[in-house]
């Protein structure tokens, strides 16, 4: 009897063989079994090798030049700089050797160097996965060749404005978004950001309205309901059909308001503080709910269950240049169809995730909105003085958390703060960015949604929406920007982390649509599909056009 070993070795032989076969044209005895001929194709064996050559020399370019904000080199108190449980002062400030050190062994990316990084004596919490920005990938663009622009200076305009939504975001966490439009407090939150002299979103010309406040930037982001139908709607899942409620946190809870709890936190203590959950569930119908779903949710979750969703529809919601549309006697499956979408939506979602953490890790290092409310506060208290725009200081949202809790500290809605990786881009948005993009091209983005919903106001039902008509194309984007934008109503991510980490997520998934449109068989049109931008692009045999 041959051994395991032996038999894996006898095979990674014939396997080199072949392979080597492939590449120079030559036959070896060991391939007779296995003639070309006999696979069905004359040249398969080669055509293969070619389409994986091709789609390496296309994804494999030089990086376009790390821009970087500059906060990291301006401050030597690293004050712009994440940190999170590496030894601290009292004023929530790094140690600067310690800092530096960390700095030195991310550059060299050993794996056991880094595991031996100088950690604050309360630290409990590790960090996330450094070694994911060094990873490589067999499809899409190397992470190390995306593009990214840098994030808000510390002392620009932009971050302050940036902070003052998320002040917000915490102040009116628990109204419904159903009651936006007749809310006192968000008429407040919309006043007092458009004051500030810089723009929250694009385009920039537009004021914020109580119609748009904390929306994405997508046009579809402004049709209907804040939340999209993806979220609401049931999943078929196999033999279940799942809800979309949940078991969430109680109203009027909030973290890191103290100072010595968010000192805690900085140097990596764990939470003594933990989310009390009400019995009945609801459906999503404020920012408290969503940002306990992005608390919770695994990386392509929601996506996985949009794909569901549009599944169930029928061949009318699948892209008008699916190949089996009107075919008599066959339909897609492995190819073009449930098999091929559910697949490339979780491998796109990995690869947002990789490009996400290369950038957070050996590029631009953002600090987290909680450490910059840190900052604030202690410059407020006379603590220490920094470069802050005066515009965030003496803002009224400010003003209102030190009314109520004593303090300028950021209300989070995680006990345990933000995760222990940099700020930039967030990794929810890079994924919501690939994961949606993949969607775009397999679904008939002009769908339109028959029977949409709505959840009331405290959640506990779905009625119907009538308004305006929403389309499938419009829900995904929704869908992307709601997951991305979750993480910034809990208080764990700027808005700039989450709408350029929705770009370079798109950029991934629009490069693995071109390395998988070299490798199907039937005859289409590519891959048509609206950029978040408002693009329309067509996707064919590895190259991207403008349509």
């Amino acid at each position: 009897m041959i051994s395991r070993r032996d038999f894996l070795r006898k095979t990674g032989e014939t396997s080199l063989a072949i392979t080597a076969a492939a590449a120079t044209g030559i036959r070896t005895s060991s391939t007779e079994p296995v003639e070309r001929d006999q696979l069905g194709e004359a040249g398969r064996t080669r055509r293969a090798f070619e389409i994986r050559c091709d789609r390496a020399r296309d994804d494999t370019r030089e990086g376009s030049g790390i821009v970087t904000n500059g906060d990291e080199e301006r401050y030597p108190d690293r004050r712009g700089s994440f940190s999170k449980t590496l030894p601290h002062n009292d004023l929530g400030e790094v140690d600067i050797s310690a800092y530096a050190d960390w700095l030195s062994l991310l550059a060299a990316g050993e794996f056991d160097r880094l595991d031996q990084i100088r950690r604050d004596l309360q630290a409990e919490a590790k960090l996330n996965n450094p070694q994911a920005a060094y990873a490589f990938d067999l499809v899409g663009l190397d992470s190390h060749a995306t593009h990214l622009a840098p994030p808000p200076a510390f002392a620009s305009g932009r971050m302050a404005v940036e902070m003052a939504e998320l002040y917000w975001q915490a102040l009116v966490i628990d109204v419904p978004f159903r009651n936006y439009e007749t809310s006192i407090l968000i008429r407040d939150a919309v006043s007092d950001i458009n004051a500030f002299s810089a723009p929250l979103s694009s385009p920039s010309s537009q004021k914020i309205t109580a119609k748009t406040l904390f929306r994405g930037e997508t046009a579809g982001d402004l049709v209907g309901p804040y939340i999209s139908q993806f979220l609401w709607l049931d999943i078929p899942y196999g033999l279940k059909t799942i809800d979309q409620r949940y078991r969430c946190p109680a109203r009027s809870q909030s973290f890191l308001v103290d100072t010595t709890e968010w000192l805690a936190c900085q140097r990596g203590a764990s939470p003594r503080k933990k989310l009390w959950f009400e019995s009945t569930p609801r459906y999503i119908c404020s920012n408290r709910e969503l940002a306990e779903y992005v608390h919770r949710d695994f990386s392509f979750q929601s996506y996985l269950n949009a794909a569901l969703i549009m599944l169930q529809f029928g061949d009318q919601a699948l892209s008008p240049t699916n190949p089996y549309l009107g075919a008599k006697a066959q339909f897609g499956d492995i190819t073009f169809g449930g098999k091929n979408i559910l697949s490339m939506v979780a491998q796109a979602a990995l690869l947002g995730q990789k490009s996400s953490f290369y950038h957070k890790w050996l590029v631009h290092r953002r600090l987290r909105p909680e450490s910059f409310a840190g900052r604030i506060e202690m410059h407020l208290s006379g603590r220490k003085f920094y470069d802050i725009d005066s515009q965030i200081l003496n803002c009224d949202a400010v003003n209102r958390i030190q009314a109520a809790n004593d303090s300028r500290l950021l209300p989070v809605a995680f006990p345990e703060g933000s995760p222990t990786h940099p700020s930039y881009p967030a990794a929810h948005a890079c994924t919501a960015g690939a994961c949606v993009t993949i969607l775009k091209g397999f679904f008939n983005e002009d769908f339109p949604l028959t029977d949409p919903v709505e959840a009331t106001a405290d959640g506990s039902a779905l009625t119907p929406w009538k308004g305006e008509s929403l389309t499938l194309g419009n829900e995904i984007n929704k869908l992307g920007n709601n997951i991305a934008l979750g993480r910034d109503a809990a208080g764990v991510h700027f808005r700039s982390d989450s709408i350029n980490g929705l770009f370079l997520g798109e950029e991934q998934a629009l490069c693995l649509l071109c390395d998988y449109s070299r490798t199907y068989h039937e005859r289409f049109d590519g891959f048509v599909l609206t950029t978040l931008n408002g693009e329309k692009v067509r996707i064919l045999n590895g190259e991207l056009e403008r349509v």
